[in-house]
């Protein structure tokens, strides 16, 4: 049930002084899952023409709590005090750009760096402050400085138009100090009610993950999530898997902690001390090592761009962190796992919540060593002809995955493919269309030409030499070409052999039929937990 948040609002339209002394004692700050400061001049310019015209420039959005976020911001280039742990913070939610110019323009000392903007007198218009003097432009950061007011004000009386001028000086000094801000201020939220908050009404969509707000409310001063996920990453980065993602990583922890990724488990990490926040980063840490071997070695996988779905770095880390090695069952069943998730497309749009499930599921077949595999079906001979390369789509990087397992070679010259250059990044210049689609085109099968059964690894330096050609001429040639390895070059490419097909005359939708005969026991064989 959500919170009633209407009970918990605050409203108040403070003027713009006290909003000032506010951000000067440490009272009000940025919260780190804030954008940082992006307004340009003319945009800073124009807020503050709609405040010297009296017009309304919307609401500020605070929440109040004492709750620490460790990683705060200051504001814009600011150096802001530090307040003691009992001081309740109001935290900006909405209106960090208008507060930033605000504070920059009549909050901060003059001396400090940031935008400056000042008040033509004489044009009747805000500019940016100039770097000589002016007698005739009032520098807006002095507005609430009394001596240096009286300065200026005194300068202007030997202007030649000095008393007009003076008249507009103590108008925009009234405009300033006058003008209120309105202010919802929400009280009493926890981190994780206020979370939904910010991400409907963040004008800037910036959409606020559960990482980031882990990272903003962390568990102690020594202990800084972004510092640990950092790490995490350094220690991938050898092996290619140095860009796992923060929510990933976050993941993994309540997986391995929690043997769940729902929104409340990841959250509960929060009560963890910093000795046992310690512990489990060591042990997600050393699990995803091994969990990018196996990717490795077992299955071909060389980035985490090659995973479809995060879901299999967070099962294979909970595996590992509860096994460290595997036995050949145990990889036996991970194979089984993975190829059956893979081909019958588990994942695709899985909920934290179906995750969580699975986790409980591998955890009885493949930690516990227990019970039958039921993780999808692959599927069949007639639906492998139906399906579609599609690079999102985790059927299609397994069927790769499959061909990167057959060490094929390329059907132009015979000579060995290095599939870690098409598996690193799903590189589409290193796959081929063996019945290419400038031909399907012209022989009116458009609708097939992306078909699954329809690609081949082939180096992208070789994939022009085939271009548009007809495969039932260059097909034919290639055999004559590669004379005495052919039949070896076809069957490392899952292509029936030249013996039991006539290439020459061999129709588009045989050829498909043709090759799911080969390639579906394959599929099965995976599925069964066989290794190629």
């Amino acid at each position: 049930m959500k919170p009633n948040i209407a009970s918990r609002l605050a409203t108040d339209t403070p003027f713009i002084e006290d909003l000032i002394a506010g951000i000067r004692k440490g009272e009000i700050k940025i919260p780190q899952f804030q954008r940082r400061f992006v307004w340009k001049e003319d945009q800073a310019l124009r807020l503050l023409d709609s405040i010297g015209s009296n017009y309304p420039v919307g609401s500020l959005l605070l929440w109040k709590t004492p709750t620490k976020l460790a990683t705060e911001r200051n504001i814009g280039d600011f150096q802001l005090p530090q307040t003691d742990d009992l001081t309740p913070t109001d935290y900006v939610l909405d209106g960090q750009q208008r507060l930033t110019v605000i504070y920059s323009c009549v909050g901060a000392n003059e001396s400090d760096p940031g935008f400056q903007a000042a008040y033509d007198l004489d044009a009747e218009a805000f500019i940016q402050r100039p770097e000589e003097h002016r007698p005739h432009v009032f520098p807006l950061r002095i507005l609430f400085e009394t001596t240096k007011l009286l300065n200026f004000r005194s300068g202007l009386v030997s202007h030649p138009n000095g008393e007009e001028l003076q008249g507009r000086l103590d108008q925009i000094i009234k405009v300033l100090t006058g003008y209120k801000i309105p202010v919802v201020t929400l009280k009493s939220l926890s981190v994780e009610e206020v979370c939904p908050i910010f991400e409907r009404i963040n004008s800037s969509g910036t959409r606020l993950s559960t990482y980031d707000l882990m990272v903003a409310a962390t568990w102690s001063d020594d202990f800084d999530l972004n510092t640990e996920t950092s790490l995490i990453s350094s220690s991938l980065q050898p092996k290619g898997f140095g860009d796992i993602e923060g929510d990933t990583v976050l993941k993994c922890l309540s997986a391995i902690y929690n043997k769940g990724i729902k929104k409340e488990q990841v959250l509960s990490l929060r009560t963890l001390s910093k000795a046992e926040m310690d512990a489990l980063v060591g042990t997600t840490k050393e699990a995803l090592l091994k969990t990018v071997d196996l990717l490795v070695t077992e299955f071909r996988i060389h980035s985490w761009d090659f995973l479809p779905y995060e879901a299999y770095a967070i099962i294979l880390a909970y595996i590992f962190a509860k096994r460290g090695a595997l036995s050949a069952n145990d990889i036996t069943r991970v194979r089984t796992w993975f190829w059956t998730s893979a081909f019958s497309e588990r994942y695709r749009g899985a909920s934290e919540h179906f995750v969580s499930r699975d986790l409980e599921a591998i955890d009885a077949y493949v930690v516990a060593g227990s019970g039958d595999s039921n993780f999808g079906v692959p599927p069949t001979k007639e639906e492998l002809i139906r399906l579609a390369f599609r690079a999102n789509n985790s059927r299609s990087r397994a069927y790769v995955l499959l061909l990167a397992a057959m060490k094929p070679r390329n059907l132009t010259n015979g000579v060995a493919i290095d599939p870690s250059e098409a598996l690193s990044a799903f590189n589409k210049k290193q796959f081929h269309h063996i019945y290419p689609k400038g031909h399907l085109g012209r022989i009116g099968e458009d609708a097939k030409q992306n078909s699954l059964l329809n690609i081949c690894m082939l180096a992208a330096s070789e994939n022009n030499r085939i271009s548009d050609q007809n495969p039932n001429e260059y097909l034919p040639q290639l055999i004559l070409d590669l004379a005495g390895s052919a039949d070896q070059v076809l069957h490392s490419n899952l292509l029936p052999r030249s013996k039991s097909v006539d290439y020459a005359t061999l129709p588009f939708d045989d050829f498909l039929a043709q090759r799911a005969a080969l390639v579906s026991p394959i599929v099965h064989e995976l599925c069964s937990g066989a290794s190629i």
